[in-house]
């Protein structure tokens, strides 16, 4: 993982991030950094913060009630922090929101169309984003003339995806991309994610599936209650007996150790404030 100022040269830095809705304090001092080419996770529970982040850095926090009150954001070395939320997707970052939302009345080219609007490339570039996207996902191809909203759940999903990627980004922010979808579906859209990163796409995947997001992460932070409460790289987290119990399922994790003849050592992961 890089360190701040080499992701505020080369990827995305968020830094010391304050957000409130109204008088509540949604976000306080966050920090997350994203090198250019890294998928980065963003895990933690309900409530936890994640949406609001994605939405910090989006600039779509005022669709909601909300604003940032403090910090700033920056990408590829610029300050964009101040921009609207159509310059940030010409900056090159695009936001897949959570729920699959597309535009059930349009038909699935129309919806592609629609993504292609925030791109600035020429007409050839857009014609050969449309065909990146056929490529990853052929049934939107297929079922080009259909209305959105009688695609399936993964589908649509999908379609959501495939949109943001019609801007040609340099950064697609998910969340929650897995949400409400079968097992096997949300291995396929796993399975694009890391396909989307192999051709120069960096990812900040916000996730609830946390076994998931560390698969297919390099780095990642937990978030609990508007706060980092825990980062490192997505190996160790794996392995900490912390992340286990609360987010992976594992219970009784001590227990298990010493009855296998002795405790596992604890990874040097980073706790907010800088303690190891």
């Amino acid at each position: 993982m890089t360190d701040a100022t080499d992701a505020e040269e080369t990827g995305l830095a968020v830094d010391d991030i304050s957000v409130g809705y109204g008088p509540v304090r949604a976000l306080r001092g966050v920090s997350v950094h994203v090198e250019q080419g890294a998928v980065v996770a963003v895990l933690g529970g309900n409530g936890a913060g994640k949406s609001t982040l994605l939405r910090a850095v989006s600039r779509t926090l005022g669709f909601h009630g909300g604003a940032v009150t403090s910090g700033e954001v920056r990408f590829g070395g610029r300050r964009i922090s101040g921009l609207t939320p159509d310059r940030i997707v010409a900056a090159g970052l695009c936001q897949v929101p959570e729920g699959r939302q597309v535009f059930a009345r349009m038909t699935v080219a129309d919806n592609l169309r629609a993504g292609a609007l925030g791109s600035t490339g020429s007409r050839a570039r857009k014609a050969a984003a449309l065909r990146r996207v056929h490529d990853l996902f052929p049934v939107l191809a297929d079922r080009a003339h259909q209305r959105a909203g009688l695609l399936s759940g993964g589908e649509q999903q999908m379609l959501a995806v495939g949109r943001a990627l019609m801007a040609e980004p340099k950064l697609l922010l998910l969340d929650e991309p897995s949400l409400g979808l079968a097992p096997l579906m949300a291995a396929r859209i796993a399975d694009t994610v890391t396909e989307i990163n192999a051709q120069g796409v960096s990812v900040l995947l916000v996730e609830q599936n946390a076994a998931l997001a560390l698969r297919l992460a390099s780095y990642a932070y937990v978030m609990e209650v508007g706060e980092i409460a825990l980062h490192g790289p997505a190996d160790e987290l794996a392995g900490s007996d912390e992340v286990r119990r609360r987010y992976l399922g594992v219970v009784d994790e001590t227990a298990a150790a010493d009855a296998s003849g002795g405790a596992r050592q604890a990874p040097a992961l980073t706790r907010w404030g800088g303690a190891k």
